[in-house]
Order: structure tokens, then C-alpha cells, then sequence
């Protein structure tokens, strides 16, 4: 495996289709204009908690800022990408703006729309305002998004959340690629740490 793989940026566009259409739930989670789900070869820490099982709410990080995920499809090749902090607060005020808290589906499938699924608390992890990481979670950066679910569905909530079948959150929508950037470039919340990790775990599945 190549260790210099190519990163890119995800921002978002002036078209209004552009952003986060559905929050997923999955059982492998991951976080120009191209169609993505980011399912599957990501951190364990994008897993969701049930929260409070008599209620039926899971929660959860939807996007980790500066977090690099692995890509691989026809036009960029294998390569990295990430969300910074101002981009994921731009994909939460378009997702806000255009109502789309019950968009939800489940594994990426267009057809599996449960009804009875809506998100009810999201916020910005911001230290400087003392809005850190819930506990039970492993700590974010700055600018990343959580958010919780209310589970008005008995069959999710019985076969997929209590079975443990399905583990985390998973964003898809349109994004641009900016241009690539060296790892001199990056950002510095982007640790290499994590480049490493990924390069580990593509290791392990290839």
C-alpha cells in the first residue's frame, strides 16, 4: 500500500443540492461533485450509544473534523479525504435550513426509509463554549458533530439498535474536491497518527 496517498478536502458547493441529504445507520461506519456514503473504514469511535434504551434514543458523532477517510473509486483512485471544522458547520446549517432531520435510511439503501426515526439534539463540539464529547464517547476535536436519534420504530430499535447489529452513523450527500494537498499542507488538527492508522487497517482488509 502506498504511504503517500493523495488528500483532498470536501467542501461544499453554492448548489443547494450540495451537503448531507441522509444520516444513516449502519453496521460499519466510516466519517467535484460526487455522491458519497461514508460507510465502512472508519475509526471505531464513530460508533453510536444507546443512550437511554427506555426511550429508545442512540447517539452518537455524525462527522469527526479533520479526520482522514479512505476513498477509493474510479476518478481519484485510493486517496484520503476530511471535513474541516467550518465546513461540517456549513453542512449543519444546510441540512438545518433545508429540514431534513427524518432523513434517514438504513445501510446507504435508497428504499429503506423507516418511518418513526428523527434526530432531536445536535451540536458542534466546541471546548472554547464548554461543549465537549459526552461521556462514554472517545474525545473529538473541535468542530466535530454529534447528534441523538429518538427510535420510534419497534423493528430498527429490536433487530438492528438492541441486537447491536448496527453500530454507528453514516453521512452521504455531494461534496467537492479541493484541490490536493501535500501533508505539509494539512491542517493542523489533522494528525498523522490517523493516516497511519488508516494505512493499518487498509492493510488489514486488503
Amino acid at each position: 500500500m502506498n504511504p503517500n496517498l493523495p488528500i483532498y478536502r470536501l467542501a461544499l458547493n453554492d448548489d443547494l443540492d450540495s451537503g448531507v441529504d441522509y444520516i444513516a445507520l449502519v453496521d460499519d461506519p466510516a466519517i467535484q461533485r460526487q455522491f458519497m456514503a461514508f460507510k465502512s473504514q472508519s475509526p471505531p469511535r464513530l460508533q453510536f450509544l444507546a443512550t437511554n434504551t427506555d426511550q429508545q434514543i442512540v447517539s452518537g458523532p455524525l462527522m469527526v473534523a479533520d479526520m482522514c477517510i479512505f476513498r477509493d473509486d474510479p476518478i481519484h483512485g485510493k486517496h484520503l479525504v476530511y471535513f474541516d471544522a467550518q465546513t461540517i458547520k456549513q453542512i449543519i446549517l444546510r441540512f438545518f435550513q433545508k429540514g431534513l432531520t427524518s432523513n434517514i435510511n438504513l445501510m446507504h439503501i435508497p428504499d429503506a426509509k423507516p418511518d418513526g426515526i428523527y434526530m432531536f439534539e445536535s451540536f458542534i463540539i466546541d471546548s472554547s463554549k464548554g461543549i465537549t464529547t459526552p461521556k462514554g464517547f472517545e474525545a473529538l476535536p473541535d468542530g466535530s458533530w454529534f447528534g441523538s436519534f429518538k427510535i420510534d420504530n419497534a423493528d430498527v430499535w429490536n433487530h438492528f439498535i438492541k441486537t447491536g447489529e448496527f453500530k454507528g452513523f453514516s453521512v452521504e450527500g455531494f461534496f467537492s474536491y479541493q484541490p490536493e494537498i501535500s501533508k505539509e499542507e494539512m491542517s493542523e488538527g489533522i494528525a498523522m497518527q490517523q493516516v497511519k492508522e488508516i494505512m493499518n487497517l487498509i492493510e488489514k482488509v486488503a
